[in-house]
């Protein structure tokens, strides 16, 4: 039996996911704006249900959906959702995001995505692996043009992306309406190179927000940044 991944208040078994739980995630869960007190929350490609599990324990929402396309991640997404102490208020939706905008009657007050994004075709030899991190799988102009349908006129979306790819990403979400608020560029240390980008979009213009995160002083000695962000969360923060 694996050892599941343990927070504060709650754990995430993932060995059925091809994608483990990584900073990427964490980020995104900690740092998607909830200023708005969203009423319903959907996260797309969901994998272990981390980031819908942090927003449960971040909000009062009331409905957090989660989008997961790929079996086994679903079935272990479901499961670490009912073990949780919100398992009244998430639940997983085992479909492809093509066929989950066409269905869907409501739309969302927040919509979060970690979504793969390695653009080389690249294979593992392992399928569901290799779903989960190439961008092939759920291409950014597709994930952009959904989120214009699924998102609430005052609705908010966040994503984490290679800072490589944030010009074309804020360019495609652009071009659908949705307009940046926020940028977070986040490094793993002062003099490293900027290696991810939390964006948040919304249909309404305006100045955009924007700093740096440096998650390690030196190694396994994190700044006050990244503690403040994530201590709600890390067993040891």
């Amino acid at each position: 039996m694996e050892t599941p991944f343990q927070f504060k208040q709650f754990a995430v078994h993932q060995d059925r996911c091809a994608m483990k739980i990584g900073t990427d995630g964490v980020l995104l869960g900690a740092w998607a704006p909830l200023d708005s007190a969203p009423h319903s929350i959907l996260d797309i490609g969901s994998g272990t249900g981390i980031i819908a599990l942090m927003l449960a324990q971040r909000s009062n929402a009331q409905e957090i959906d989660a989008l997961e396309i790929e079996p086994n991640a679903y079935e272990q997404c479901v499961e670490n959702f009912e073990a949780s102490p919100w398992a009244d208020r998430l639940f997983c939706y085992h479909a492809s995001l093509k066929i989950f905008v066409e269905e869907v009657e409501d739309p969302y007050d927040l919509i979060v995505s970690n979504p793969p994004f390695y653009n080389e075709e690249v294979t593992s030899g392992d399928r569901p692996r290799d779903m989960a991190r190439q961008s092939s799988a759920l291409p950014f102009k597709e994930l952009v043009k959904s989120v214009c349908t699924l998102l609430s006129p005052n609705g908010i979306f966040a994503t984490v992306i290679p800072f490589k790819e944030e010009i074309l990403f804020v360019n495609l979400a652009e071009e659908v309406g949705l307009h940046l608020q926020k940028v977070t560029r986040v490094k793993g240390t002062e003099n490293a190179d900027i290696k991810r980008s939390l964006l948040s979009f919304s249909f309404h213009k305006s100045v955009v927000e924007d700093d740096v995160l440096v998650i390690e002083q030196q190694r396994h000695e994190y700044t006050p940044a990244y503690v403040a962000l994530t201590k709600d969360f890390y067993l040891k923060m």
